[in-house]
């Protein structure tokens, strides 16, 4: 089982049956509230009969084509309609079936541009510690959280280079939002450049706002800087936006909220609501065209999956995002945050509780370690969460809240007084 730990799961399993709206129900018949959208995907509730028609519509009608130099019509409705949720300009989409390939896919494209352009000695590629990008390995390799690189250190890419994570407890503990201070963590880049020469330097990957290692939020001005320094010097900036594009902070993207385009944006999870595995990578349409041009006559990219836009993944893209703008769900979202992050921090004073950072419909509950047993301490408020009916997500000893966006109010409370009366219980 993936990230998990086996043995201690099969003595004492959680087996989910069903889904509907914002619960699951387990083998045993209990109804449990879904606290993190599945694996930060699931933001338009499950079970939405809308996707679950397109997807056997689509199964019946044509189960399966092929994207090697053929085609069908969905997979450029798809693309039309991520585009039109992109920052102007970014309307080249790549389809992929996941984060992980989203990501090695705008790696690759990233080198494929500086080399279309002449400057193919731009091969190094800049990532974050405590960076999650997938666990191909391009992302393990520009990604920073240790456990997911040690097993694979001696195979990882070469010509990698991390920037510094901007936590720091002591200076912006219990933000609500963005944190006051901290934008000068991106100026270590102008260091990293100074000693690998921005000649050489192809890329930089961040996620704007870090889900998986623990909720990160960036410091006032942080993505600004990194913005300008990229520019400065030549240098692709890509967003992994797998958690937090399409609501998560109540806007289209990440890079929408934050008003920061990057070159390259990359998509998974929430794309097609989990329904069905789809990512995708959104390109500026003059990388795009300047590797198209640079090539010659026939194949000008060297990539792709063989269920790249497959039928049914892009009929799931199609309905899912058709509910977003009908429901209004991302504006719902951003009208939730304020009620969100009040909840959220009314565990400040909590048992255990250390920090708390929030933001749009995303919340980070970061708990004291146990002095022998980093991370026990969370893994005993995940399971116990979940007996009394609440699913929460744990990294290390950090509790993670990313509900679906049809969340009621009633529901978020319900999450943070679960997790505060749990927290009493917890050694």
């Amino acid at each position: 089982m993936p990230f998990t730990a086996n043995r201690q799961f099969k003595e004492h399993p959680r087996l989910l049956a069903k889904a509907k709206g914002m619960y699951y129900t387990t083998v045993e018949g209990q109804q449990v509230l879904d606290g993190t959208a599945g694996l930060w995907c699931v933001n338009a509730g499950h079970g939405r009969s809308e996707i679950i028609e397109a997807i056997s519509r689509q199964t019946a009608e044509m189960d399966y084509a092929p994207s090697f130099q053929l085609g069908h019509q969905d997979s450029f409705r798809a693309a039309s309609a991520v585009a039109k949720m992109m920052p102007a300009g970014m309307d080249r989409i790549f389809f992929t079936n996941s984060g992980s390939e989203s990501v090695d896919t705008s790696l690759k494209i990233a080198l494929a541009y500086h080399r279309a352009r002449g400057e193919g000695q731009r091969t190094r590629l800049i990532g974050r510690e405590r960076g999650y990008h997938g666990v191909g390995f391009g992302g393990i390799s520009v990604g920073g959280i240790s456990p997911n690189r040690k097993t694979f250190s001696g195979a990882l890419l070469p010509n990698i280079d991390h920037l510094p994570h901007t936590h720091d407890l002591s200076k912006n503990a219990h933000s609500r939002g963005q944190p006051a201070w901290g934008e000068h963590f991106a100026d270590e880049l102008e260091r990293i450049i100074a000693l690998h020469d921005a000649s050489t330097i192809a890329a930089v990957i961040v996620e704007p706002l870090a889900g998986s290692t623990g909720v990160l939020v960036p410091p006032k001005g942080y993505l600004e800087k990194l913005r300008a320094i990229t520019e400065k010097h030549g240098i692709l900036l890509i967003f992994d936006e797998v958690i937090t594009a399409f609501g998560r902070l109540g806007a289209n993207t990440a890079s929408e909220y934050f008003g920061v385009t990057p070159d390259l944006i990359t998509l998974a999870k929430g794309i097609s609501n989990a329904s069905v595995p789809a990512g995708a990578v959104a390109v500026k349409r003059q990388i795009h065209d300047t590797i198209l041009e640079a090539a010659a006559n026939g194949i000008e990219f060297f990539h792709g999956y063989t269920y790249s836009a497959h039928p049914l993944a892009t009929a799931a893209v199609l309905a899912t995002l058709e509910i977003y703008e009908r429901d209004q769900l991302f504006q719902r979202a951003h009208g939730l945050a304020a009620k969100f992050e009040d909840a959220a921090h009314s565990l400040e004073s909590a048992r255990h509780v250390i920090d708390v950072r929030n933001l749009g419909l995303v919340a980070g509950i970061e708990l004291t370690p146990r002095p022998d047993a980093p991370g026990a301490r969370a893994a005993e408020v995940f399971k116990k969460c979940f007996d009394q009916g609440v699913m929460v997500r744990y990294t290390g000893d950090i509790i993670a809240i990313s509900p679906p966006l049809i969340i009621e109010e009633s529901e978020i409370q319900k999450i943070f007084r679960t997790l505060e009366e749990v927290l009493k219980t917890v050694e």
